[in-house]
C-alpha cells in the first residue's frame, strides 16, 4: 500500500521552517502541516560525536512540540550537521564565520548527518543518515563570489549543495544527496511506512480534519 494512502487518516505535522525539508515532503505526496518549535537553545552533550548530535537535537525539537500531539497526529522533526575533524561546522552567521568554514572544507571530505525524529502519542522513532562529501580546493575568489550572492549564513556548514557552490565544489557524494539538502528522504519514507503499519491499532478507521 502506498504511504500516501496510509497516511489518509492522520494529521501530519513537520517542525521545521526549512523550505526544503517542507519541499521533499510535499514531493513525496504527503499532506502536512508546518509547525516551528519556540525558539530553543540547540545544545547538546558534550560527549555525543557525529550522527549522535542531530539525532538528539530531532528529539529535543520533537519534545518542544509535543503539545500538538494527538490521537491521529504524527509529528516529524529533523536536523542536520556538517562534521570535519570531530568538530560540527554549524551556521555561520556572519561573513567572517562562513569563509573560515569555507576554508576549511576546501579541497577535504566533510560529513553530513541528519538526524530524524518520528512522533505519535504512543510511540517515537530516530533514525540517522551520513552521506560523504568531497570538495575541491576554493580559491578566495570563489568564497567571496558565494558568499555575495547567496549568503548562506543559515546554512549549517556554510553551504547550500543546491546553490552555485555545489555546482562548482562538489566533486563526489557518497550516499544520499537529498541528506546533504536536509532530509534523507528514502529512509523517511520507508520508516514512515513502518511507522504507520505498526501503529494502525491506535488509530481510528475515519479521521476528519479542521483546515489548517
Amino acid at each position: 500500500m502506498l504511504l500516501y494512502t496510509q497516511l489518509r487518516n492522520h494529521r501530519i505535522i513537520l517542525g521545521s521552517k526549512s523550505p526544503r525539508r517542507q519541499y521533499f515532503l510535499r514531493e513525496m505526496g504527503i499532506e502536512f502541516r508546518v509547525a516551528v518549535p519556540d525558539d530553543i537553545d540547540e545544545l547538546y552533550p558534550a560527549g555525543l560525536k557525529g550522527e549522535e548530535i542531530p539525532v538528539y537535537l530531532a528529539k529535543l525539537k520533537s519534545s518542544h512540540l509535543q503539545n500538538y500531539l494527538n490521537e491521529e497526529t504524527i509529528l516529524i522533526t529533523a536536523d542536520t550537521i556538517v562534521w570535519l575533524d570531530d568538530e560540527v561546522l554549524g551556521k555561520p552567521g556572519e561573513r567572517k564565520e562562513a569563509v573560515r568554514i569555507l576554508k576549511k572544507l576546501s579541497g577535504r571530505k566533510h560529513e553530513v548527518y541528519s538526524g530524524v525524529c518520528i512522533r505519535s502519542a504512543h510511540k517515537e522513532l530516530t533514525f540517522s543518515d551520513k552521506t560523504n562529501v568531497y570538495f575541491k580546493s576554493l580559491s578566495d575568489q570563489e568564497i567571496d563570489y558565494y558568499l555575495d550572492n547567496y549568503k548562506p549564513y543559515d546554512k549549517a556548514g556554510a553551504y547550500g549543495a543546491q546553490e552555485w557552490i555545489g555546482f562548482i565544489a562538489i566533486e563526489k557524494i557518497e550516499g544520499s544527496y537529498f541528506n546533504v539538502m536536509g532530509f534523507p528522504v528514502h529512509k523517511l519514507y520507508n520508516a514512515l511506512n513502518d511507522f504507520v503499519i505498526s501503529d494502525t491499532a491506535y488509530f481510528p478507521g475515519n479521521v476528519s480534519f479542521p483546515d489548517a
